[in-house]
């Protein structure tokens, strides 16, 4: 992942210390000596990559930020909870590898601190395909991202079922998006609203257990390693859910990339059917589970369509195009 130099690590500044006495030992070194070289990531203006210049060593800072400061510390406290949970259930191993928090400091600016993983994101290795033509790779890819989703699902499967309701709250959030930033018209919003409720009254969409996902599964958070290796980063909205939630947002999200690539809705097809029969492969009926999984999966997937349409480094026109494919998934019928 890109980033940008921007200095050095004063002695004096708190996070010096918290890094020498805290950080580093948890990584086999310690010593008065330490250079940190500071870089901030392009994706975004509160990730850090800090790089000890004497010995290598490579570890990234998260500061959380949000309404008030209490927010912000429970956010970043949970963030931290979660990786050492996951990691609890075993995805601390390849292939399935959970990035291992540090620490969690309070008292710098809400700090998270994880170590660097040098893995290749999913949007580079879809952009490979798509611009290099190396399709079979990213093929190859989707199938490690399957079988760890498939992981994630089935080892924290719960028995309380999943409440549809919350899906369809994120979707009215991103419509008055539209609407308030975009000009979305109150007519076009209306029929959003009713092709939700729809949807609402599918008794498929509350059939299923809920399970912990990981709750932000874009390309930018899911890095590739060796083979099928898959490592995960980024887990501040993982929370209880039904398992096409993660689906639909990363089934979404390749069809955004071919979409806006080729101008070709149908693009990602071979990849989101590739995708979904592999995660299925992990269940005693890999038939059933998929049947089941196609039959909700066009509603999640309509709905990260509009939460990606709703970025302002969208274009007016690809937005639109964005908005009436969302529309018309959600009027097939599962």
């Amino acid at each position: 992942m890109a980033a940008t130099p921007i200095g050095y690590l004063p002695h004096e500044d708190p996070l010096y210390g918290y890094f020498q006495y805290q950080i580093a030992p948890q990584l086999g070194y310690s010593g008065p000596d330490a250079v940190w070289k500071v870089y901030r990531f392009n994706f975004s203006r509160n990730v850090f990559l800090y790089e000890e210049k004497q010995r290598g060593i490579r570890i990234v800072g998260k500061f959380f930020k949000a309404a008030s400061n209490d927010q912000a510390r429970k956010t970043g406290a949970a963030e931290f909870s979660n990786l050492l949970f996951l990691r609890s259930l075993g995805f601390s191993v390849p292939p399935h590898y959970v990035v291992r928090p540090l620490g969690f400091n309070p008292d710098i600016n809400n700090l998270l601190v994880v170590e660097y993983l040098g893995g290749e994101t999913l949007s580079r290795v879809i952009t490979s395909a798509m611009v290099e033509g190396r399709r079979q790779r990213l093929f190859r890819k989707l199938t490690g991202l399957g079988h760890f989703f498939a992981a994630l699902h089935n080892r924290t499967a719960g028995d309380i079922r999943v409440d549809f309701n919350e899906t369809c709250h994120s979707m009215e959030r991103f419509v008055q998006s539209l609407m308030k930033r975009w000009g979305l018209g109150r007519d076009h919003a209306n029929v959003f609203q009713h092709l939700q409720e729809r949807w609402r009254g599918r008794s498929c969409m509350w059939e299923d257990c809920g399970v912990l996902v990981h709750g932000d599964a874009t390309p930018s958070n899911l890095l590739l390693g060796k083979g099928r290796d898959v490592m995960v980063i980024d887990l501040e909205r993982m929370k209880w859910a039904d398992r096409v939630f993660d689906l639909g947002r990363l089934c979404g999200e390749l069809k955004h990339f071919f979409f806006r690539h080729t101008g070709n809705p149908w693009a990602a097809e071979p990849f989101i059917g590739h995708l979904l029969w592999e995660y299925c492969r992990h269940f005693p009926d890999q038939d059933a589970a998929f049947r089941a999984v196609t039959r909700r999966l066009p509603f999640y997937m309509a709905v990260t369509l509009l939460r990606i349409a709703r970025n302002f480094w969208i274009d007016h026109d690809y937005r639109w195009r964005l908005i009436r494919e969302a529309e018309h998934i959600l009027r097939k019928d599962p």
